[in-house]
């Protein structure tokens, strides 16, 4: 069974800022039912019931000879300490909410979840123009795209073109983990970096389950040692660019040779 959302919250900075308060709380009522065990000698089904109604407690002193006043004084003690404790989870929640930690990490743990729902995808790996225009290409075709990013202003803008997020660097077996690997139908090292994509593209082919790898380079020197790395298809931009250029003038000259044009009358 793949982990559910709550799961994914986990080891989140704003659950982690919260354990704090939440533990206090925990302990003093513990501590709490405890103690009125103790100084009660009352069960600790009844002590409990005791700290959810203090009401009871005056009738079960007036009733009993037990330390009566060692009762109330810790039941004020304790009564305290939920209060601080129970304003200070409060305040925790509504400081994460007004800095909008809360709604990151909700976010967050959402755009997991749909990654871990999600198979037969691409990962494209950097978010720059090559990148970019990849995976816009993909979604429109109906793919569904995970990005791997690590610069934060550029993970806005992939989440504002909505495609799925993983943040990290792509040379980390974890985060490939996280953006699907052994699940994807392919990997695009887009980055505009040869070295960084062919150590992408190395890291990639220890997976289980390896996907289709495509990697970017800037120069023809570099194919080799991509395909050495593991990489199914190299694509050097400047030169596939520079085909497409060629073609286009091709065309351009056919379309404006005479000769070309009486031929085909």
């Amino acid at each position: 069974m793949r982990p559910g959302f709550v799961s994914h919250l986990v080891g989140r900075p704003l659950l982690r800022r919260a354990l704090a308060p939440i533990g206090s709380f925990v302990a003093i009522a513990a501590a709490g039912v405890l103690g009125f065990s103790v100084l009660g000698g009352v069960g600790l089904v009844e002590a409990a019931f005791w700290l959810a109604d203090l009401t009871s407690i005056e009738l079960y002193v007036e009733r009993r000879e037990v330390p009566g006043r060692a009762i109330k004084a810790y039941a004020v003690l304790v009564t305290v300490g939920l209060v601080l404790s129970g304003l200070w989870i409060g305040e925790t929640v509504l400081t994460a909410a007004f800095e909008g930690q809360l709604r990151t990490e909700v976010t967050r743990a959402t755009m997991k979840r749909r990654i871990t729902e999600t198979d037969d995808h691409v990962i494209v790996c950097g978010y720059g123009m090559f990148g970019r225009t990849i995976a816009n290409d993909l979604a429109e075709s109906g793919r569904d795209v995970v990005v791997i990013e690590t610069d934060d202003d550029t993970a806005r803008r992939v989440r504002a073109d909505g495609h799925l997020l993983v943040s990290g660097d792509a040379r980390r077996d974890v985060v490939l983990r996280d953006a699907g690997l052994e699940r994807a139908s392919k990997l695009v090292a887009a980055i505009d970096d040869s070295n960084v994509n062919i150590q992408i593209a190395i890291v990639s082919g220890t997976a289980a389950s390896t996907p289709e790898i495509i990697v970017r380079v800037g120069e023809e020197i570099y194919e080799s040692v991509a395909r050495e790395a593991g990489a199914d298809e190299v694509v050097i931009p400047e030169v596939v660019s520079g085909e497409r250029v060629t073609r286009l003038l091709d065309r351009s000259a056919e379309t404006a040779d005479p000769t070309t044009a009486d031929s085909t009358d």
